[in-house]
């Protein structure tokens, strides 16, 4: 009998997939996504890459389509059927280069920047990746906002097309992760020294990803079965992984912080 083929969609995300450079192939998801195909033999593999855009209209599609890296919002569980928590990362903050600082000063408290009020009451544009979710919490304050607000990227480089218009003074305001973009600017020879991170007021320090696939029969099956795999390596092999990708201050607060979420009872699903 033939096996079904299970789609999985991946996107140039570091630090969890890394396509080219000396280290391609050790993102996080690089390393998790073979552990979790070599545990499900009971279908065939084809991994395909995608842009955020194209890999959430596939999921919306009656297809056999899984991605490994999707937050959870109340749209995507509209029309995509969620695996327990795999991991928790750092949540998205706004990268602002130092001698920009001062345009935002007005708006920072306790070192946390209130995103809404900047955008609302200056004429400073933010830099976001369409379709891509950055957390539940961040999307609804974004969707308040009105579009002249930001400057959105369709592109398969998405993020790293953003942070060259902003090296080069196009555009203030990142949007992102921290991992992710102290990766791409070291690729582009940026020193990380120049920028400054500022977390968002009023969300979690962390959030939690998840596999999602098309809300198909075959797709709530492939989510049954991943959902058995996950425990083991949210536990063993997954925090380590994400944790080699930050600095040391917050590899040490990370690693405590995720061997209390391993708990089954706070990876409940949402």
């Amino acid at each position: 009998m033939a096996k079904e083929t299970l789609l999985w969609l991946i996107r140039d995300l570091p630090p969890f997939t890394i396509f080219e450079g000396p280290e391609q192939g050790q993102g996080v998801l690089d390393r998790m996504l073979p552990l979790l195909i070599a545990q499900m033999p009971e279908y065939e593999h084809s991994i395909v890459r995608v842009n955020r855009a194209r890999g959430i209209q596939m999921l919306q599609e009656p297809s056999f389509t899984c991605d490994p890296t999707l937050l959870w919002t109340p749209e995507r569980a509209k029309y995509a059927y969620f695996s327990s928590p795999t991991m928790a990362t750092l949540s998205s903050g706004l990268l602002v280069r130092n001698e920009d600082q001062a345009l935002i000063e007005p708006y920072v408290q306790g070192g946390s920047v209130d995103l809404k009020r900047l955008l609302t009451q200056s004429t400073l544009k933010l830099g976001i990746v369409a379709e891509r979710s950055y957390s539940a919490s961040v999307d609804e304050m974004l969707r308040q906002l009105p579009d002249s607000a930001f400057n959105r990227h369709y592109g398969t480089e998405a993020t790293a097309s953003l942070l060259q218009m902003q090296q080069l003074g196009r555009l203030q305001l990142v949007l992102g992760y921290w991992p992710e973009v102290r990766y791409l600017l070291n690729q582009q020879g940026a020193d990380t020294h120049s920028y400054h991170f500022y977390p968002i007021q009023s969300v979690q320090p962390y959030q939690l990803l998840h596999v999602a696939c098309s809300d198909t029969p075959l797709g709530r099956e492939a989510i049954g079965h991943i959902d058995k795999l996950l425990p083991a390596l949210r536990r063993d092999t997954l925090p380590d992984l994400y944790a080699h990708w930050l600095d040391q201050e917050q590899r040490e607060a990370y690693m405590q912080r995720a061997a209390e979420l391993a708990d089954d009872q706070a990876y409940a699903t949402p």
